[in-house]
């Protein structure tokens, strides 16, 4: 079990990967907010102020754009959940691999929608980020948001100080990941807010490539760990070979 739960670590883990997923979350929040009647594909509690607005004066059309993808957002989560709990033994593909499909698959789609379908769009995006949240939660062990930034920089904030106060290196460490997250993310929302200009509904393919990366590079790290256990399993195997033959020697000599 413990060798288990290292492979899904080492395969998950990566630097590169949470930086893919981070310039995904920024580019989705630009992208829903420019192209999709300004709503947000990760900011639930931006969606819910302004729901809550559009409510209260009466401005119940406008309150549907912002409940759904909040909902879809709960969806997301909770299925996400069963995903794990049904492919967490899965040995031909890691879960979070088909996590990363079905939100390379759904922005596909979206790009595809018209204007005209911009709720159900924003639904797709606010699912998909509810996936990609629940299901990279940390990053070299530590507690990662790649969809959002308050809780990164609220992270960030209390390592700095506590390097400050103790000269913990460690600290100075992690806040430094975390803010270098938090800038990756702004990069993802401004190339995401300039693809949005030129692109237009079409842009979102470009964070779906970006999640295409993480993809192949957690089936890269699977295919060099499998690599490496044929190694240690052929050396093990040359080692009793060679022990075998040793101890059928002494037998014969002591005849």
């Amino acid at each position: 079990m413990e060798n288990k739960n290292k492979f899904e670590n080492q395969i998950s883990d990566s630097l590169i990967l949470a930086f893919c997923l981070s310039i995904t979350g920024g580019f989705q929040d630009a992208y829903s907010y420019y192209c999709r009647d300004k709503v947000f594909a990760n900011a639930q509690t931006g969606n819910i102020v302004l729901m809550g607005g559009h409510i209260f004066s009466g401005e119940f059309r406008e309150a549907v754009h912002y409940i759904f993808p909040v909902l879809a957002f709960i969806s997301g989560i909770y299925i996400t959940e069963w995903v794990k709990y049904f492919f967490k033994d899965n040995h031909k593909i890691h879960w979070r691999q088909i996590i990363l499909f079905v939100q390379i698959i759904l922005m596909v789609i979206v790009g595809f929608m018209p204007e005209t379908l911009n709720v159900p769009a924003n639904v797709l995006l606010s699912f998909s980020c509810a996936v990609q949240i629940t299901t990279f939660k940390k990053f070299r062990g530590i507690p990662f948001a790649t969809t959002m930034c308050i809780g990164n920089m609220r992270n960030a904030t209390e390592f700095l100080a506590r390097y400050h106060i103790s000269k913990d290196k460690e600290a100075k460490y992690k806040s430094s990941y975390y803010y270098g997250a938090i800038l990756v993310f702004a990069l993802g929302a401004s190339f995401g807010a300039v693809a949005s200009k030129y692109l237009h509904l079409k842009a979102i393919w470009i964070a779906a490539v970006f999640l295409f990366l993480g993809f192949i590079l957690m089936m890269i790290k699977r295919d060099f760990k499998n690599i490496e256990n044929d190694i240690r399993k052929a050396e093990k195997n040359i080692i009793s070979d060679f022990i075998e033959e040793i101890t059928f020697l002494k037998n014969i000599f002591k005849k």
